[in-house]
């Protein structure tokens, strides 16, 4: 049996943007109120995972808005392409989409990052509400206002900061997940952990099962710290000037992995791979224990998440990394640790110490 808490939690993001996420059980119902009353038109954009669930809600949201459309857009990185948008932006353009009109996400994290950059261009900004299906949906793409797609030449080079109106992650939608889903996405759950919430790694090693199964309490603490985390430094640096930085811990070599793989691998899994490799770089920067880059190790596993990649394929993860758009001047810089929870901007180190730290993960 779940062992289901009944009140939902809000958890607020201000500053440039005010909005909220909410987090619990049965919040389908909510959409039509996120919406709100102005709204005349609304597009879902879905995958044909969520194909029912879209059609439910578009059904729902029928008795309150005068029209309902539906964009089925491919599964994973396949729907963050321009002819996608395209497509959205086609249907919203045939039916008449005015500045008053909405776009819902429902889906996984690469169909919220496309929402968002729809609404975003559609008129130069339409209302957006996201209601992410997936564990990295809830705890990353949703809920910080960055939206986007990729290119031939890299992972969301094309996008804008745009806010949702309102987030609503329903924890239901997570228990029919495949399990290697919810681990994928625990990575970002436990990037959290690692930069700022070290209570999310005690839950993953008290009990990794537990920590993993969102029919438990301590599966929706360990979602709700990380939302908590990424919400607290939005609120700040909604537009990456700075802080928000650190929520890229592990994701500089991250994409290059999934650049490499042709976008076939889950995010969550190449981000592990990136996070052990800042942990090892940190560790010759001079600044994370031995101990701390065990800790990395232990939680990853725990995780069942892979800790290497090929040793040869440095030089083609290397030229992607120089055109990521963290890079500055044609300078890397990686977000290191000098412990658990104090996380800096590393730059312009030589490339012979990015290669070693690399050896160190390769396979």
């Amino acid at each position: 049996m779940s062992e289901k808490a009944d009140a939902p939690t809000d958890i607020r993001v201000t500053g440039d943007a005010d909005y909220t996420i909410t987090v619990g059980r049965g919040l389908q119902g909510r959409v039509a109120d996120a919406l709100g009353d102005r709204v005349a038109k609304v597009l879902i954009v879905h995958t044909p995972t969520v194909g029912r669930l879209a059609d439910e809600l578009r059904q729902s949201l029928q008795q309150r808005f005068g029209q309902v459309l539906l964009a089925e857009v491919p599964d994973a990185e396949a729907a963050k392409r321009v002819e996608v948008a395209a497509f959205c932006w086609q249907i919203m353009g045939q039916a008449d989409f005015t500045r008053t009109d909405a776009v819902v996400g429902l889906g996984g994290g690469a169909v919220t990052d496309l929402a968002g950059f729809v609404a975003a261009t559609w008129l130069r900004g339409v209302r957006l509400v996201q209601v992410p299906t997936t564990v990295l949906g809830m705890v990353d793409a949703a809920v910080g206002g960055k939206t986007g797609i990729n290119t031939a030449e890299g992972k969301n080079l094309v996008g804008a900061f745009y806010a949702p109106h309102a987030v609503l992650c329903d924890l239901d939608l997570l228990e029919t997940l495949p399990k290697n889903e919810i681990l994928a996405g625990f990575a970002e759950v436990v990037k959290a952990g690692f930069i700022a919430e070290p209570e999310i790694l005690d839950i993953v090693e008290a009990d990794p099962d537990r920590a993993t199964d969102p029919a438990t309490p301590e599966f929706r603490r360990a979602v709700e710290l990380a939302i908590a985390v990424k919400a607290r430094v939005v609120s700040e640096d909604f537009r990456e000037g700075g802080l928000r930085e650190i929520l890229n811990y592990g994701h500089t070599l991250g994409h290059a992995i999934e650049h490499a793989e042709r976008y076939q691998w889950r995010h969550g899994v190449a981000v592990a791979i990136g996070m052990m490799y800042a942990a090892e770089l940190g560790r010759m920067a001079g600044s994370l224990s031995d101990e701390a880059v065990e800790r990395h190790r232990r939680v990853l596993t725990l995780l069942g998440l892979p800790l290497s990649y090929p040793a040869g394929r440095w030089p083609g993860l290397l030229a992607t990394m120089q055109r990521d758009k963290k890079a500055r001047a044609g300078m890397l810089r990686f977000i290191v640790l000098d412990d658990i929870a104090k996380p800096r901007v590393l730059a312009g180190v030589d490339d012979s110490v990015l290669q070693f730290a690399y050896q160190e993960i390769a396979s």
